[in-house]
């Protein structure tokens, strides 16, 4: 319970340090393979930042955190319930059309990251999207309050490699656009289901 504790204490800092982050050319990247108006599971909102901006945009924006704070804020923020969640009590099946899992699935520990994309796999409709990021590196770790499970590319495939029609896996770094950040990298990965309505 550690990791979560430290968003509800914390969290009007953390939603300070990440609010105003520039995230749109990640967006950017994940929204070219979604239809439009397509449905939009934001998992792991934190401050609600994406999901706002994907509302925005014209989807149909649903998210979820497992911090009743940081919920609390998403919610204040987007007009709308969010409801307090894990990754593993999402039951969802073939609901939306994209997943965005920005620095969420970080804090769940590496024994249990196969069974949440699960999870996330389900809840995509075929030929559905899920984007999620994780700080480069290999193996877990605490830092100042927090689990981290850092990634590479081979990690994340090995994490995924069972999911039923996975038809592709594209992984990229990026630097940490946070103020004073800019030596941390992150690596992010959109992840494409089979089938669907065939825009990727």
């Amino acid at each position: 319970m550690q990791t979560l504790d430290y968003y509800n204490q914390h969290a009007e800092q953390f939603i300070a340090d990440t609010l105003a982050v520039d995230m749109g050319s990640l967006r950017g990247r994940f929204l070219r393979h979604l239809p439009p108006g397509g449905r939009i599971l934001d998992a792991g909102c934190g401050s609600g930042r994406d999901a706002l901006a994907f509302a925005r945009q014209g989807y149909r924006v649903s998210a979820f955190d497992a911090s009743a704070a940081l919920a609390a804020h998403a919610a204040a923020l987007l007009g709308r319930e969010v409801p307090v969640r894990r990754f593993e009590e999402l039951e969802e099946e073939a609901c939306y059309d994209g997943i965005w899992a920005c620095a969420s699935l970080l804090h769940v520990p590496e024994a249990r990251l196969p069974g949440a994309f699960q999870r996330l796999w389900r809840a995509l409709v075929p030929g559905g999207v899920l984007y999620c990021s994780f700080k480069q590196g290999r193996g877990e770790r605490w830092h100042r309050g927090r689990r981290f499970t850092d990634a590479d590319t081979a990690r994340i495939r090995a994490w995924t490699r069972d999911l039923p029609g996975l038809a592709g896996l594209e992984t990229w770094t990026t630097q940490d656009p946070r103020p004073g950040r800019e030596g941390e990298a992150w690596v992010n990965a959109l992840l494409h289901r089979a089938g669907g309505w065939g825009l990727d």
